[in-house]
């Protein structure tokens, strides 16, 4: 006895492949963001590059950014980003990347900014 003919292309074949499809496609996606969350890892630029990190509060912090040879102090806080100084010369430089340093380095620039204006 043979089985019956069926169509290839049913729309219950069809519908199948394409939740299968998104099936799969949903999994890679959720994947890779919990890779992405997960391991730390952000795409590193050589344009730009965050030197320094001093948190003002839980939501607050002043970040010394790097882009294209500039540096730039901006405040980050939820929802925006001020830039506070843009440095004629590097206030930071690679070698001495540590946060008492930044910090001590920020509080000097700072206080000669407020003696000079």
């Amino acid at each position: 006895m043979r089985p019956a003919f069926q169509e290839p292309f049913s729309i219950a074949a069809l519908t199948q492949l394409v939740f299968g499809l998104g099936l799969v496609l949903g999994m890679i996606l959720l994947l890779a963001w919990l890779v992405r969350r997960f391991s730390g890892f952000t795409p590193m630029s050589r344009q730009m590059r965050v030197l320094a990190v001093l948190p003002l509060s839980t939501r607050e912090k002043v970040v010394l950014v790097e882009v294209g040879g500039q540096q730039l102090l901006l405040g980050v806080a939820p929802g925006r980003v001020n830039l506070i100084k843009e440095f004629e010369e590097p206030v930071v430089k690679l070698a001495e990347q540590s946060a008492p340093a930044f910090a001590a380095k920020l509080a000097e620039v700072l206080q000669r900014q407020k003696s000079d204006g």
